[in-house]
């Protein structure tokens, strides 16, 4: 398709159709309602489904369907409506079927507003639903990567019969941006798994439900084996790391603002790194603990009250300091307020 400005939002469905996607389930909330308008478009374009669901609850359980025929299908919302799938999600995860999951996170508790934040963190990371389950978790930074990430979710999900997510702030997903639009996907792999409805399908069984105490162990140690495997594809950026005294923290648009802190205060001869997590499960805890044998501190900076910190400290294992600063609301810091921030906490 070549090179076109686009909204991230737009790109997830682009990127979508080119891994092979041809099912979309959802229902539109701001600021994720693009995906599911873009999902009306282009689906139809190239034979696939697009079906607006009468709830949250409807769209995850259709998806549930669809993965169980072997199908490449997605949904999309923003956090009050994944709160609502997370029923779902771990019925997903139980079943091992290979869905994607997209969440542009808005604010809260609650309804709160319609704008950026990142304190979705937690729900998807650790597993808003109930049970021994873990989801892979992608976080992209730009529109590029909203694509980019799509397509790669949906490979590492088929890979590992497992649900993939990827996890956005309202800003990157409204943001427009030029993207280049690799080839398609020219072949899916076969899941001999998969229900046909034909007389195979009596041989095969996909549930979410062990009742027996035994078996259900069971199957969650199966699940922690094939977790194991998982937190081997660990995703990260580093940016002047090698010789730092300070290494950034931060993921979405929240890397991209550090990114420009790095700049500003590398001019100022000050060595100063970012790390950048892109698979926030997996996490990058080993390149952290690395990194804490050699610099002086940490700085993580988030738009919540303070989750990925905690995944960072677990990492550094009290070797380093771990310094923090956040927003919450939606209110996006400016590289001046953390360099302000930077000067006045690191000196202290």
């Amino acid at each position: 398709m070549g090179k076109q400005l686009i909204k991230g939002n737009e790109a997830i469905v682009k990127g979508a159709i080119l891994a092979g996607c041809r099912y979309f389930f959802g229902y539109p909330i701001t600021p994720a309602s693009e995906i599911a308008e873009a999902a009306a478009f282009y689906m139809p374009l190239v034979g696939g489904t697009f079906l607006q669901a009468e709830s949250e609850v409807a769209s995850i359980n259709m998806l549930y369907g669809a993965a169980s025929g072997g199908i490449r299908a997605m949904t999309a919302s923003s956090s009050p409506g994944i709160s609502l799938k997370q029923e779902g999600i771990s019925y997903c995860a139980g079943s091992e079927l290979p869905i994607v999951i997209v969440d542009i996170m808005r604010g809260g508790p609650g309804l709160g507003n319609i704008a950026p934040e990142q304190s979705d963190y937690n729900q998807m990371v650790k597993g808003g639903g109930h049970g021994n389950y873990k989801l892979i978790v992608l976080a992209p930074n730009s529109a590029q990567e909203m694509c980019d990430l799509t397509m790669l979710a949906f490979e590492l999900a088929d890979k590992y019969r497992n649900p993939a997510v990827i996890l956005a702030d309202g800003f990157i997903g409204q943001m427009m941006e030029p993207v280049e639009f690799p080839k398609a996907v020219e072949k899916i792999p076969e899941k001999e798994w998969a229900l046909h409805a034909d007389a195979d399908d009596e041989k095969k069984l996909i549930c979410s439900i062990q009742l027996d105490p035994d078996v259900l162990e069971k199957h969650n140690l199966k699940l922690q084996e094939k977790y194991k495997k998982i937190a081997a594809e660990v995703r990260f950026e580093e940016y002047y790391c090698d010789d730092a005294d300070l290494v950034l923290i931060g993921f979405g648009v929240v890397s991209r603002v550090l990114l420009s802190v790095v700049d500003i205060l590398r001019e100022k001869g000050q060595r100063i790194g970012l790390l950048r997590p892109i698979s926030l499960w997996p996490f990058p805890s080993f390149q952290i603990a690395q990194l804490a044998q050699k610099i002086k501190h940490f700085l993580v900076v988030e738009l919540s009250n303070g989750q990925l910190v905690d995944d960072v400290k677990l990492a550094v294992n009290g070797k380093k300091p771990v310094l923090f600063y956040n927003r919450m609301g939606g209110i996006v810091p400016s590289p001046e307020e953390i360099i302000a921030h930077i000067e006045k906490t690191v000196k202290a």
